[in-house]
């Protein structure tokens, strides 16, 4: 464990673990690296890569400066690659790996870098994202309710009910609720991607390194559409849909796929 300081002075805490080629993990909302499939990922990597696992701004033991930038993530994820030695690859989960899409695309240093259903929305196969929907969120947060905001959030992603429900009276709801106030972080960052049309063919024009887009063949039509969209947007990526397999990432089926396309 340790920690980087960022350019703007945040402190960013980290975990590293196995060894080989440094290779960063970015986290979707609500997730780090306490809760969520990261550990698990960075442990199955762990015999291929020096896997970093960090907690992004504003979660576990991470500092947070605001006021919240897209660019200050970037730069968090550039002082993690100074860190592990000038270059790595990055694998970005939901709203993770379209952190990652964005840092590659302003130019971090990285080998391959590879995305797991970037939450988009990109055709008319699902409802973009109400106009109010991120003011909602964030006046929940600002006002305390964070088991509020986490509600509007699993609501929004299609949770069930009956599952929010009944997570609202098991101990991972004391996790969720204490990351609740980054909630309007991803929504920042994946906002302008959930209007319902595809991106523009150049939005991520910087991103030269070779990519890999991740969609799960179990995940609902907008999510696998959004990948194929953000795969042909790319200058250099590729789509591999995983057979039977949903927006949680499981790592003895992800971490082959990874392996195969960073050691080539």
């Amino acid at each position: 464990m340790g920690h980087v300081t960022s350019a703007d002075g945040t402190r960013i805490a980290y975990s590293r673990v196995g060894s080989g080629p440094p290779l960063i993990i970015v986290d979707g909302a609500l997730c780090h690296r306490a809760f969520g499939p990261a550990g698990q990922l960075a442990e199955a990597l762990a015999p291929h890569f020096t896997v970093h696992t960090y907690d992004r701004r504003g979660r576990g033991d991470s500092g947070d400066t605001g006021p919240y930038d897209v660019a200050r993530e970037v730069e968090d994820i550039a002082a993690l690659i100074g860190e592990a030695g000038g270059r790595a690859h990055l694998f970005g989960m939901s709203s993770g790996g379209t952190l990652v899409a964005e840092a590659v695309h302003r130019g971090v240093p990285v080998d391959r870098f590879a995305v797991y259903e970037s939450p988009m929305i990109v055709d008319g196969t699902r409802a973009p994202m109400r106009a109010d929907f991120p003011a909602r969120v964030e006046r929940a947060v600002a006002e305390g309710r964070r088991g509020d905001a986490v509600k509007l959030f699993m609501d929004y992603v299609g949770t069930p009910k009956i599952v929010t429900a009944v997570m609202r009276v098991t101990p991972p709801w004391k996790k969720l609720t204490a990351v609740a106030h980054t909630l309007p972080n991803d929504l920042a960052v994946v906002g302008e991607f959930q209007r319902g049309t595809p991106p523009p063919v150049d939005r991520w024009a910087g991103a030269k390194a070779p990519g890999l887009v991740i969609a799960g063949g179990k995940s609902p039509d907008y999510l696998r559409n959004a990948q194929a969209a953000l795969a042909r947007a790319l200058p250099d990526a590729e789509l591999k849909v995983l057979d039977g397999q949903t927006h949680m990432v499981k790592a003895r089926v992800t971490a082959p796929v990874l392996v195969e396309f960073f050691t080539r």
